[in-house]
């Protein structure tokens, strides 16, 4: 089933689309989408959407692989074409994202494989891709110590942050900013016991945090300010999908 939502913060300043600049796209996730993986899940901002599938875990790791936790493999597939320096970029980020969420105790010397296939690029694509990726291990089961959510913040010539920039937005804005953020584990996973070492995590702590162009020290909490604000509502919007 899919959800959406629009979110609409305070400002008068539009965009070219007609939002604020606190104003997120339109969200919408679609759980249990691909039948022969263990959990899959499309997750849409606006025009931008990536299906992520998981399967596994399968016995073994790969070599280098410490034998005693379990292993992800990350694959990112573009839209169209070879898979690139950017996707491997983005492999390389997702993983480490994965691996501080996941439970990697629980199924020791285990590869569980996480794809993600792009379906339409409107800008923002890493948050989204991130997104969809939790989405689907939700969907597959897979024991998470805590979740984590993710936003993208452009910032203009003139120090505004745009929450979810498009992909003309991207091209114009001095500073670009993806943050992968946990809330609560209860926010989203009702199953987590307080108190539990499963449970354990920083209340809005940052998990991953990506930067490019020039961006001041005061811009990045400025940025990292309204990141955490907009996960706190995506969160929520999941909790409620998973409901579903």
């Amino acid at each position: 089933m899919t959800h959406e939502l629009v979110m609409v913060e305070e400002g008068d300043d539009k965009r070219v689309d007609g939002r604020t600049p606190n104003q997120m796209r339109p969200l919408s996730c679609s759980r249990n989408v691909l039948h022969r993986a263990h959990g899959s899940a499309r997750w849409s901002q606006g025009e931008t959407s990536v299906l992520a599938s998981v399967y596994g875990p399968k016995s073994g790791t790969r070599k280098g692989e410490n034998p005693e936790k379990a292993s992800i493999e990350v694959i990112w597939k573009p839209r169209t074409g070879q898979i690139g320096k950017t996707e491997k970029e983005y492999e390389m980020i997702l993983k480490g994202t994965l691996q501080n969420i996941i439970i990697l105790t629980e199924n020791p010397n285990t590869t569980t494989s996480v794809t993600l296939q792009v379906m339409s690029d409107d800008g923002s694509l890493l948050s989204c891709g991130i997104n969809a990726a939790c989405a689907a291990l939700l969907d597959a089961g897979v024991q998470l110590k805590q979740l984590a959510i993710a936003i993208c913040c452009g910032l203009t010539n003139d120090g505004t942050v745009l929450l979810d920039p498009s992909k003309i937005e991207e091209t114009k804005v001095r500073a670009f900013a993806c943050f992968a953020i946990t809330n609560s584990p209860l926010s989203a996973l009702s199953e987590v016991t307080p108190g539990s070492d499963k449970g354990k995590s920083l209340e809005n702590g940052i998990v991953t945090s990506i930067t490019y162009g020039s961006m001041q020290e005061s811009d990045f909490f400025h940025c990292l300010e309204r990141g955490r604000a907009a996960t706190s509502r995506i969160s929520e919007f999941l909790r409620k999908n998973l409901k579903s």
